[in-house]
C-alpha cells in the first residue's frame, strides 16, 4: 500500500458550527495511521466551502490554496523517498523536528490554542499555568527548559515533582489542579498516535486529590451577616447582597451570576446553565430552576442593569462587547472584590475571618440539608451531573456540620 495523505477536520469532540482543529492524515498502511496538527481551526461551512469544494467561491480560495499547499508538501516528502518510506525523515522534513509530535510543549500549546479558540479561557489559563509550573520543575539551573518530551515523564519524574511542590509551599490540591491537564494531553497524544501508550506514567502514578474540607456558616453567624447594620450603598453592603444573592440562588457560583441575562428570568423562577460544566459534559446540559423569593427580586431590581431586555445581562458586570477574555478578567475582579469585604465585615462581626464567595455554595447546601433535603434535590439545585458527585461533594464538609445533622434525626420535638 501506497504511503498516503489528506486533510480533515477533527470534530469529534466540537459542537456543530464551532472551530475544529484541522488535522493531516497519514496513511502509512493499513493498520498504521498517524494524526498531525496543522495549527489550524476552522468551522465545517470553511472546511467544506474551501478544501473540500472543487471551484470554491471567491472568500474561500485563499483559504484552499493554503490548505492545498500543506496536502502537497507532504505528498512531495514522500515522492521523494521512492520506495522506502522513512517516519522520522517525514516528520522531520515536515514539521521542521521530528521532536515536536513527541513533546508536551507543542501538545501544550495546540491545546491552549484550540480552547482558546472555542472561548474556553479560564480552561486554556489552567493548562497554561500546568505547563509552567512542569517546565520550571525541569530546568537546570536558572535556565528555564522550553521542551519535555513524553518519555522524561515518568513514575519517578511525577514523584519528585510531588515533593518538590512540597517544598514550594503547594497543596496537593494545587498538585492535582496542575497534573490533570498533563494526564488529559498524554491521553489525547496517545489518542492522536504521536506517543506509545506504553509510556503512560498514570497507570502507577495516582494524581493527589488533596484535602479540601468545605466550610460552611452556622444560622447564628448566617443571621449575623445578614442582619448587620451597615452603611448605604458601601462596597461591605453590596458585597454582602451579592453574597446572599449566591446563597439564596442554590449557592450559586459567581461565574453564573455574572453571565445571567434577562431573558433566563420569568414571573416565578429563573433558570441557568452552569458555566463551569457547560463544556465538559457530553451529555445535553440540564438547566438549573431557581425560585424567584422577594429578596432575590430586591437585589436585581436594585442592582440590575436598565433597561432589562431580554439579551442584557442582568447585572452590569459584563457588557455584550466583551470577549471571553476580558469577562475572565472581570469576573475574577468581581469576585475578589466581594471577597475582600465579606472579609472585612466578617472581622467586624467577630466570624470566620476567611469567609469567601464558596462558603455561599457550602453554606446553602448545609442549609438545604439541615431543612431537610434529599440528596437528589440537592444533586438537581447544585446542578451535578450524578448523585456520586453530590455525595463527594458532601462528603468534603466539616465533620461537626455532619455531627449536627445526624444528631436532629432523633429529635422528635
Amino acid at each position: 500500500m501506497a504511503v498516503k495523505v489528506n486533510l480533515y477536520l477533527d470534530e469529534r469532540k466540537i459542537e456543530a458550527g464551532e472551530k475544529a482543529p484541522v488535522k493531516l492524515r497519514l496513511y502509512i498502511s493499513r493498520t498504521d495511521v498517524k494524526h498531525y496538527h496543522t495549527g489550524m481551526y476552522l468551522t465545517g461551512e470553511q472546511f467544506e466551502q474551501s478544501y473540500l469544494a472543487t471551484k470554491p467561491k471567491k472568500a474561500f480560495k485563499e483559504l484552499k490554496i493554503t490548505l492545498d499547499a500543506i496536502a502537497v508538501k507532504a505528498n512531495n516528502i514522500i515522492t521523494k523517498m521512492d520506495a522506502v518510506f522513512i517516519l522520522a525523515k517525514f516528520e522531520r522534513e515536515m514539521f521542521g523536528a521530528h521532536s515536536s509530535s513527541t513533546d508536551i510543549t507543542t501538545h501544550y500549546r495546540a491545546y491552549v490554542a484550540e480552547l482558546t479558540q472555542n472561548g474556553r479561557i479560564g480552561t486554556a489559563y489552567n493548562y497554561q499555568l500546568s505547563l509552567k509550573s512542569l517546565l520550571l520543575f525541569a530546568s537546570k539551573a536558572t535556565k528555564l527548559a522550553v521542551s519535555l518530551p513524553f518519555d522524561h515523564i515518568t513514575l519517578d519524574f511525577l514523584n519528585r515533582y510531588e515533593k518538590w511542590m512540597a517544598t514550594e509551599g503547594k497543596s496537593k490540591t494545587t498538585v492535582g489542579i496542575y497534573l490533570r491537564p498533563l494526564r488529559a494531553i498524554f491521553n489525547k497524544a496517545i489518542e492522536e498516535g504521536d506517543i506509545v501508550a506504553e509510556i503512560y506514567p498514570f497507570k502507577k502514578y495516582k494524581i493527589p486529590t488533596g484535602q479540601n474540607i468545605k466550610k460552611a456558616l452556622d444560622r447564628q453567624d448566617l443571621k449575623k451577616l445578614f442582619t448587620a447594620k451597615l452603611e448605604p450603598d458601601s462596597p461591605k453592603e453590596k458585597a454582602r447582597d451579592f453574597w446572599f444573592f449566591s446563597y439564596q440562588c442554590n449557592g450559586m457560583n459567581f461565574r453564573d451570576i455574572t453571565e445571567l441575562k434577562y431573558k433566563n428570568i420569568n414571573n416565578k423562577s429563573f433558570s441557568f446553565l452552569r458555566h463551569k460544566t457547560l463544556f465538559t459534559t457530553k451529555d445535553k446540559p440540564k438547566p438549573i430552576i431557581v425560585p424567584l423569593t422577594e429578596s432575590i427580586k430586591a437585589v436585581i431590581e436594585r442592582y440590575g442593569t436598565k433597561p432589562a431586555l431580554p439579551d442584557n445581562y442582568v447585572f452590569p458586570i459584563f457588557n455584550n462587547s466583551m470577549d471571553e477574555t476580558e469577562k475572565l478578567r472581570v469576573n475574577q475582579n468581581f469576585i475578589r472584590f466581594v471577597n475582600q469585604h465579606i472579609q472585612k465585615l466578617a472581622k467586624d462581626l467577630e466570624l470566620d475571618g476567611k469567609i469567601s464567595t464558596y462558603y455561599a455554595r457550602h453554606s446553602f447546601t448545609t442549609a438545604a440539608i439541615r431543612n431537610g433535603a434529599k440528596m437528589e434535590m440537592i444533586q438537581e439545585s447544585l446542578g451535578h451531573h450524578s448523585l456520586n458527585t453530590t455525595q463527594n461533594y458532601w462528603a468534603g464538609f466539616e465533620d461537626n456540620v455532619k455531627q449536627e445533622i445526624a444528631d436532629k434525626l432523633m429529635d422528635f420535638g
